[in-house]
């Protein structure tokens, strides 16, 4: 894998992957407006995202009738420079019509403790916890 990071100007930077993708990021210091996420937001966003694709491609597999995931992330990071993170909390929202809460935990479980690097790499310094909700979405008549 592959990215090249390009400063634009102030504290504004292009992100470029191997695949194709540009994303601006930075943080602005007394210039206005930022110009997009900091880079420990993009780590925070990482994660979830590495975390969710697991679990939708898990429950798939496992032909769950899952319409959305979504994952909300809290973090707390230390005082002292790095500032790394060392509490992230991940809240997992699963809809769908009788998707299975058992085969929802399972997923997760898989993903933070197997599959996801992402939050492998932050456990050196964070503790990472979870919980999740299904949302079903089947009406009363079909339940």
């Amino acid at each position: 894998m592959k990215a090249r990071v390009k400063w634009i100007e102030g504290r504004t930077f292009l992100g470029e992957t191997e695949s194709g993708h540009a994303l601006a990021f930075g943080t602005a210091r007394g210039e206005g407006a930022k110009p997009g996420a900091s880079p420990m937001e993009l780590v925070l966003i990482g994660t979830g995202g590495c975390t969710a694709w697991d679990v939708v491609n898990i429950l798939e597999k496992g032909r769950e009738p899952v319409d959305d995931v979504t994952v909300a992330l809290d973090a707390e990071r230390g005082e002292a420079e790095p500032r790394v993170f060392t509490r992230i909390h991940l809240h997992f929202t699963v809809t769908g019509r009788g998707v299975d809460p058992r085969k929802v935990a399972r997923a997760i479980d898989l993903s933070m403790d197997k599959y996801c690097s992402a939050s492998a790499m932050l456990a050196k310094t964070a503790e990472i916890t979870h919980d999740f909700a299904v949302v079903d979405t089947r009406t009363p008549a079909t339940a």
